[in-house]
């Protein structure tokens, strides 16, 4: 039987690339080591539907809040937050538990940072699994040929001014990004035990800052020259994501040598919370093969 993870569930805390990350870790200690990334504006929790899925299956499962996420180190400046650094964070968390090669789960920003990661360290990355998310060397050329697809990226625009992100998401309790995370979901996906759950989380000083340098880092992001992705690849793509159109997936999928996409018809971006059986069903299968 799974195990039920709840935000109160104890975790770790390992120091990587000159910080600390606090994680949740499942499963036998010497299964496959798999590695889930989360988004914006989440943190561990947001896979808690498929940690003991992923556990039950004989897989190591280490989940981390990502740099400036909740219990994690929230380093200053925006610099700190660039994909080189964000990649180093994983590889960095591969080394404390003396693992050389890892699976690589990411969803939304963290599906940036999985591709990344398997771009940038072809060694190290074995299998790579997508959520809704396209690869960061893509996506600048989608959108400039796409303009359905600039215009439902205004946000980001928005997100590199400075402090007055922080005063609008945060005003009225954060309002506004609890109603991002409704408008955007199926109805019910996100209960008011959730919210608030995830609004502990936002609350946290300086955490909205450090969550929307992530953002602001984008003008920084660092070349690469080759960002084919060498290892096994499945993209899980929930068809109606409000946020992100489903060329990105496919443009994605271009960069890799062995890939293919699972699309879930009935899913917006947040397919993981909405198709959990379907979602851990595919990863358990792809993570095996």
């Amino acid at each position: 039987m799974s195990r039920t993870f709840d935000p109160s569930t104890p975790g770790t805390r390992h120091r990587t690339n000159g910080i600390t990350l606090h994680a949740i870790e499942a499963g036998p200690e010497d299964g496959p080591l798999v590695i889930l990334l989360h988004g914006f504006p989440e943190f561990w929790w947001g896979w808690r539907y498929q940690i003991g899925p992923l556990a039950d299956a004989g897989f190591r499962v280490l989940v981390p809040d990502q740099r400036g996420y909740n219990l994690s180190d929230k380093p200053a400046g925006r610099r700190a937050y660039d994909l080189d650094m964000l990649a180093t964070d994983v590889v960095g968390l591969a080394d404390a538990l003396g693992r050389q090669s890892f699976s690589l789960i990411g969803h939304d920003w963290g599906g940036l940072v999985a591709w990344w990661t398997a771009s940038r360290h072809p060694d190290r990355v074995k299998s790579l699994g997508i959520l809704n998310a396209p690869h960061p060397n893509v996506a600048g050329a989608y959108m400039r040929s796409h303009p359905s697809q600039m215009v439902r990226s205004l946000y980001v625009g928005f997100f590199q001014i400075p402090l007055l992100p922080e005063t609008m998401l945060s005003a009225n309790g954060h309002r506004s990004l609890k109603d991002a995370l409704r408008r955007t979901s199926r109805p019910g996906t996100f209960s008011d035990e959730d919210i608030a759950i995830y609004e502990k989380t936002w609350s946290q000083p300086g955490a909205l800052t450090a969550m929307l340098n992530w953002y602001r880092a984008l003008p920084f992001k660092p070349d690469m020259k080759d960002a084919a992705v060498r290892a096994p690849t499945l993209v899980i793509w929930g068809s109606k994501d409000r946020f992100l159109e489903k060329g990105l997936a496919e443009a994605s999928l271009s960069l890799c040598e062995t890939g293919s996409i699972r699309w879930i018809e009935s899913a917006t971006h947040w397919v993981q919370h909405e198709e959990p059986e379907a979602v851990n069903a595919a990863l358990v299968e792809f993570l095996k093969g």
